[in-house]
């Protein structure tokens, strides 16, 4: 070094000095040696000639530093090949680093690339080992084993009571996929035997939801599948065709999964407008009994009460008798002051015998009732009536009985519902003539035949409408129960004069204040927007509709405690907020009387129903 000294300036002695700790010994005969850098090697030379000392180019550059000019400097970045040894003086020229410096920088740069390699190495000498031992556990695979037999199916790691079933099931999807694989590669002996395979599993399968109700012979099954299928995965499996055919697997099911759904809509829509043979049993029999009575034995007691204002009067409009004994003995099991409650029942023609039958023979107590036939009010004739004018139109008549063409349990139809007799029937339109076929009275309670109450409904009376019409239980909780779900609001007539995110409200429980109504003429307002809608481009169906058109702002809202409805369509109402209501209503295709309906709401029906009775032994009714 001290013999270097006229070669080399001060500053590059102390920096060889400082790191001598770091690099060690440090002698030109070290450097003579194979363990340069290649960053000291110059591009394009053989090996031989690239192994040239660090004396030999530090002092080659040491020699040309002082006079470096611009146009060197690229010959002397060619001689070195470095990339990091150049920087900008004050005048913008480009002078070289220190090769001292640039040694050491090099010498650190080579020791991470070399740890870096070593790492990468060990990474991959570690990932080929786990590769190995996951080929040799997948050979070492037991597919009879519960949640092994399918290595992709991690979730089946964790069993539960019911995971032998959900094992056969996963079985037969990927049974049908290599047998389609199979025969697509003329393997016959595989996809004959992944056939067999398939129905004997699905034989042992059967119905079974829960692992309690397979076949004994389910275990055996399983190992054979599991043996079949591993035999399938070795000569066919190939992710991407596996991958297409259970995407087409995927889309025939959600196809099946549509055209299941459009069957059970039609399915719960032909039950909802059907009678069961009960309760059409039930029918006949009280109107042969009726129509064989006397004429002074088919009358009721108490009829001077029937036009009282200051009782308790409720308005039921129904053909089925089975449901209305249940709203009148659900009202009178409940009620406080019985002898104060009159009901008034209007049912049809066909009907009205079994209907005056079923209540002298089972009479409410000491409240009052009365039956009428909805075909005696002559004053409810086609020139008064819009909708029964209507009605009694062939246009009509052509929409409800032939909408969307044929229907077909393969296709269902959601057309179906327009065929519901209740839409043809003056019972479901005669609600909104209350004070036309009650005139001495000035409050009434209308109740639908889908109800059942639980609490006495005396309060009701008291309460104060503030002025309104009709007092009903609010239904706007959710968007699908506001006015712009119900009518068309692209028609001028609904948008001019109605707002879209209005509040809906629920027939079934309704205090309707007789004067108010007169003085409003509501019965009018109704005919105005019902000889509006003949081509029907107001609303499509039912009285709801109209009612919300009728009674918009002259609504007012009752308590929600008052009235729950949604036990004919929705599974999941909170037990307490049934139990709690005043009123309960199996609104929607699961009626109570019906096979359909759920159980679990059901209970609350039928406990007001007289399943001793005679008639109803020998119509077969049961719980």
């Amino acid at each position: 070094m001290q013999h270097m000294k006229s070669i080399f300036t001060k500053e590059v002695i102390d920096i060889i000095s400082a790191t001598r700790h770091d690099l060690g010994p440090w002698s030109l005969d070290s450097a003579r040696k194979n363990y340069v850098s290649s960053s000291w090697r110059i591009g394009g030379q053989d090996e031989a000639s690239q192994n040239l000392t660090i004396s030999d180019a530090a002092s080659d550059v040491a020699q040309n530093a002082s006079r470096v000019e611009p146009e060197n400097v690229a010959a002397a970045g060619d001689l070195l090949t470095i990339d990091k040894g150049v920087k900008d003086d004050s005048d913008g020229h480009q002078l070289l680093d220190n090769p001292v410096i640039v040694a050491r920088r090099r010498l650190r740069e080579r020791r991470r690339e070399r740890r870096a390699f070593e790492l990468v190495k060990q990474d991959d000498e570690e990932l080929v080992k786990l590769e190995n031992a996951a080929i040799q556990r997948s050979k070492g695979v037991n597919s009879a084993v519960l949640g092994k037999y399918s290595i992709w199916r991690k979730d089946n790691e964790n069993e539960n009571s019911d995971s032998t079933v959900r094992l056969m099931r996963d079985q037969m999807i990927m049974a049908r996929v290599y047998s389609v694989i199979a025969k697509s590669k003329n393997k016959t002996d595989l996809y004959r035997e992944l056939q067999n395979r398939l129905k004997e599993s699905q034989s042992a399968l059967g119905e079974a939801n829960a692992d309690s109700d397979l076949h004994h012979s389910a275990s055996k099954r399983i190992k054979e599948m599991g043996q079949v299928l591993s035999k399938a995965r070795e000569q066919l499996y190939d992710c991407k065709v596996v991958t297409q055919k259970l995407r087409a697997m995927l889309q025939l099911a959600d196809t099946q999964v549509r055209s299941l759904k459009k069957q059970s809509t039609f399915l719960s829509q032909l039950a909802a407008k059907t009678i069961p043979n009960g309760i059409h049993c039930l029918s006949m029999h009280l109107s042969i009994a009726y129509y064989l009575l006397p004429p002074e034995k088919r009358k009721f007691q108490r009829s001077e009460k029937l036009d009282d204002p200051n009782l308790y009067h409720y308005a039921l409009f129904s053909d089925n008798i089975l449901a209305a004994s249940v709203v009148v003995n659900s009202t009178i099991m409940n009620a406080k002051e019985t002898e104060k409650h009159v009901f008034h029942l209007v049912t049809d023609k066909l009907n009205f015998g079994a209907m005056n039958m079923w209540f002298l023979l089972n009479p409410p107590g000491k409240a009052t009732i009365h039956v009428e036939n909805v075909d005696e009010f002559k004053w409810l004739n086609s020139s008064y009536c819009p909708v029964l004018r209507q009605l009694e139109s062939a246009a009509m008549k052509e929409y409800y009985f032939k909408a969307g063409g044929h229907t077909t349990l393969s296709t269902g139809s959601s057309n179906l519902k327009y065929r519901n007799p209740k839409y043809l029937s003056m019972l479901n339109h005669l609600r909104f003539y209350l004070p036309q076929v009650y005139p001495k009275l000035n409050k009434i309670l209308f109740l639908d035949d889908d109800i059942v109450v639980q609490k006495d409904l005396t309060a009701l009376w008291s309460i104060d409408l503030k002025g309104k019409v009709n007092g009903a239980v609010e239904t706007c909780g959710q968007s699908f129960h506001r006015f712009d779900k119900y009518l068309n609001f692209s028609n001028p007539h609904i948008s001019r004069n109605f707002d879209p995110n209005a509040c809906g409200w629920a027939y079934g429980m309704n205090m309707f204040n007789l004067n108010a109504w007169k003085k409003k003429d509501i019965t009018g307002i109704y005919h105005k927007w019902q000889s509006l809608n003949e081509n029907r481009a107001l609303w499509k169906l039912g009285t709801l509709p109209p009612g919300l058109l009728t009674f918009y702002n002259l609504t007012h809202p009752l308590d929600k405690s008052w009235h729950v409805l949604g036990l004919g369509y929705n599974p999941s109402i909170d037990r307490s907020e049934i139990e709690n209501a005043a009123v309960i209503h199996y609104n929607g295709n699961m009626k109570p009387w019906l096979e359909a309906a759920m159980t679990k709401y059901r209970r609350y029906w039928t406990k007001y129903i007289k399943y001793y009775h005679p008639y109803a032994k020998i119509c077969n009714l049961s719980q």
